[in-house]
C-alpha cells in the first residue's frame, strides 16, 4: 500500500502540476475512495481557463465529479452510509452538515456550516485530498454518497452529474410533463442529459441550440429524442425565437433551459421563446457579469423564473437508475478518456481547443 497519494492540482489559469500527497489516515468516522474516473464538465473548463473561481483562491484539487470504489472505510462511517470496502459509490459536490435547519429539512444545498466540497476545497486543507482528479480522494464524515452498480463501465456510470443535471433542471425544476414542448440553449453533455430526462418524462417536442462547432453533439442530441436542432451561427445561422414560433405554431415553449456556458445573449432568447406563464430555468454559469434583463418580459408574459444550483440527492438518484435501466445508449456521449498526467488535456479536449478532437464527455481515470 503507498504512503503517497498521486493528485493533479491547479495552481492558476491553465497551469495544473501533479504532486504526491500523504495518504490520509483512516479513523471511525472517515473513509477513502479509491477513484477510477472523474467526469470533466463546463464549469472545470472555465475554471481552468481563469474564467470561474471553484475554491476559495489557491491551489485545489478539481474534480466534482467522482465515482469509485470503497478502499478504507470506518466502522461508524460503514454503519452510517450503509456500504463496505469494495463497494462503488458517486460523490456529491456538496459536504452539508446535517444537522442545521436547512440540513434538516431538505435543504442541504444551503447549508451554511458546510466547510467542504469535492474539487473545491484547497490543498491547504488536510487532508489535501479533496477532489476526483487523484488517485485517492478523502471521504470526510459529512459526504454524501450514492451506491452504483458495478458491473457497469466505469465511463458510463460517471455520467451520474451531466444526466443528474438533466433530471434536475428539465425535470424537477423545469417541471417538464407529458406533451410538453422543451426548448433546451446549449448542445453540451447538460444539454443532451436533459433530453435524456425530458424524453424519459413523456415530452411532446425538443429543440435544441447549439454552435457550427456543435454539429457532432446536435447529431447525439436528435440521436437521444430531439426532434429539432437550431444552429444559433455561422452562415446558416438560424433565429431560435422565430423557430420555436414556427414549430409550435405560435404557441411557444413550455420550458426553457438555459445552459450556455458564459454567453449571455441566450437568456434573452429564453425569455422571449416561452409561452405565457411558462417555466424558464437558468443554469449557465456567465462568469460573474451583469445579465441585461428585460424585466418586462418576465412581468407581461407571468414567466417563473428558476435558477439551478447544481444537482441535489433526488437528481442524482434518479440519473444513476436511469443509467443502471441501461435503457438509452448513454455510451454513446462518452468522448474521450484520459489519464490522470493528461488532466490538462481533457479540460482543452473538452473545450474544443484540440484541433480534430470532438468532445461530447469526457472523464479522467487516475489511476488507469
Amino acid at each position: 500500500m503507498a504512503d503517497t497519494v498521486r493528485a493533479a492540482v491547479q495552481v492558476g489559469p491553465r497551469n495544473i502540476e501533479i504532486r504526491e500527497f500523504p495518504r490520509p489516515v483512516i479513523g471511525p468516522d472517515d473513509g477513502l475512495l479509491r477513484v477510477e474516473a472523474n467526469g470533466i464538465c463546463g464549469s472545470d473548463v472555465e475554471a481552468y481557463r481563469g474564467h470561474l473561481r471553484m475554491g476559495r483562491g489557491g491551489a485545489v484539487v478539481p474534480g466534482h465529479e467522482p465515482l469509485g470504489i470503497i478502499e478504507e472505510i470506518g466502522e461508524r462511517a460503514a454503519e452510517r452510509w450503509g456500504v463496505q470496502p469494495g463497494d462503488r459509490v458517486a460523490l456529491e459536490v456538496i459536504v452539508p452538515c446535517r444537522s442545521c435547519h436547512d440540513c434538516l429539512t431538505g435543504r442541504y444545498q444551503a447549508c451554511r456550516n458546510r466547510r467542504y466540497g469535492h474539487g473545491v476545497t484547497g490543498v491547504d486543507v488536510a487532508p489535501s485530498l479533496w477532489g476526483g482528479l487523484a488517485e485517492h480522494l478523502y471521504l470526510t464524515p459529512g459526504a454524501v454518497l450514492h451506491k452504483v452498480d458495478k458491473t457497469l463501465p466505469a465511463e458510463l456510470a460517471v455520467m451520474f452529474n451531466p444526466l443528474g443535471a438533466g433530471v434536475r433542471w428539465a425535470l424537477h425544476l423545469g417541471g417538464v410533463g407529458i406533451g410538453d414542448t422543451v426548448l433546451v440553449l446549449g448542445a453540451g453533455q447538460r444539454g443532451i442529459a436533459a433530453v435524456v430526462a425530458a424524453r424519459a418524462a413523456g415530452a411532446g417536442t425538443v429543440i435544441v441550440t447549439g454552435l457550427e462547432a456543435d454539429a457532432h453533439k446536435l447529431a447525439l442530441a436528435r440521436e437521444f429524442g430531439a426532434d429539432h436542432t437550431v444552429v444559433v451561427d455561422g452562415d446558416g445561422a438560424q433565429d431560435v425565437v422565430e423557430r420555436v414560433r414556427e414549430i409550435t405554431d405560435g404557441a411557444m415553449a413550455d420550458v426553457v433551459l438555459e445552459l450556455t456556458p458564459m454567453a449571455t445573449e441566450p437568456v434573452t432568447h429564453a425569455l422571449q421563446a416561452v409561452k405565457h406563464a411558462g417555466r424558464v430555468v437558468l443554469a449557465g454559469l456567465k462568469g460573474g457579469r451583469e445579465v441585461p434583463l428585460r424585466t418586462d418580459l418576465i412581468i407581461n408574459k407571468a414567466i417563473n423564473v428558476v435558477g439551478a444550483y447544481g444537482v441535489d440527492a433526488r437528481g442524482y438518484a434518479e440519473a444513476i437508475a436511469i443509467i443502471e435501466s441501461r435503457r438509452f445508449p448513454l455510451e454513446k456521449l462518452h468522448t474521450h478518456t484520459f489519464g490522470l498526467d493528461d488532466t490538462a488535456l481533457a479540460m482543452e479536449t473538452l473545450a474544443g481547443e484540440v484541433p480534430g478532437e470532438a468532445a461530447v464527455h469526457v472523464s479522467v481515470h487516475p489511476n488507469g
